[in-house]
């Protein structure tokens, strides 16, 4: 598969994905009545089924990352050169700031906007190191790459409800959300800091998976397969946000 082919499938499904979440966002915010239970239900059964369908769909051309901590560990494992995963983690930053432009197109809202939704703390910053460790440690732990999108899908909606941050476990999505002064917002100012938990998540994932998933006979410091779909020869990892 080519290379211009991947980043296009990564720019694609990063802007559908941030698409997704800030556009159910702010339909569930409508239509929820002011309960942010139903609104956060809505917002969370969108995502998961996006997700699902564009690691599907896309995980044969790019391996559906979606998500620059998800490249990251890509790279460190060797999987994919690291000026592709410059690439790749480009495209999926201006995929998901498109993505927010969509949305708020679609509801003839400002295209960009600095949101002002408060998402700072302890709680949070802890919330965005497990959700993006669980993440990486569920893509690292798939052994069966057809499982790769529903196996990644449940662990964005169920951290969704569990993390106080409701698990955006992405750094492109986080970035992005600060466009949107919306139901899924996050204030610029807040971004730094959950961007850092994200990326010591997933480090920490990276580490503690050959341990946790090795099997007799494999190396040592051999990582697990992870949730690998074949893509013209090439074995690529199906990972995401996302889910955030």
């Amino acid at each position: 598969m080519s290379l211009s082919r991947r980043l296009f499938a990564e720019a694609l499904g990063s802007l559908l994905l941030a698409a997704t979440v800030i556009g159910s966002g702010i339909m569930a915010q409508r239509l929820a009545g002011g309960n942010a239970a139903v609104a956060l239900l809505a917002n969370t059964g969108a995502t998961v089924a996006v997700l699902a369908t564009l690691i599907a769909v896309l995980g044969p051309v790019s391996g559906a990352h979606f998500n620059p901590a998800v490249t990251l560990v890509e790279a460190l494992r060797r999987r994919i050169p690291w000026a592709e995963a410059g690439g790749y983690a480009l495209l999926q930053v201006l995929g998901c700031g498109a993505g927010a432009v969509v949305a708020h197109a679609m509801f003839e809202l400002p295209l960009i906007q600095a949101s002002t939704h408060a998402r700072s703390g302890a709680g949070q910053w802890l919330a965005e190191f497990v959700a993006t460790f669980g993440l990486l440690l569920v893509v690292l732990g798939n052994r069966r790459p057809r499982d790769a999108p529903w196996v990644i899908a449940a662990w964005i909606g169920a951290a969704y409800w569990f993390t106080a941050s409701t698990s955006f476990a992405n750094p492109a999505i986080t970035l992005a959300r600060s466009l949107s002064d919306t139901f899924a917002g996050i204030r610029p100012r807040d971004v730094p800091p959950f961007m850092v938990a994200q990326l010591i998540g997933a480090l920490a994932a990276y580490y503690i998976a050959p341990w946790v998933f090795a099997s007799p006979g494999r190396a040592a410091d051999e990582h697990p397969a992870g949730a690998i779909i074949e893509s013209d020869g090439q074995r690529q990892l199906a990972g995401t946000d996302p889910g955030r």
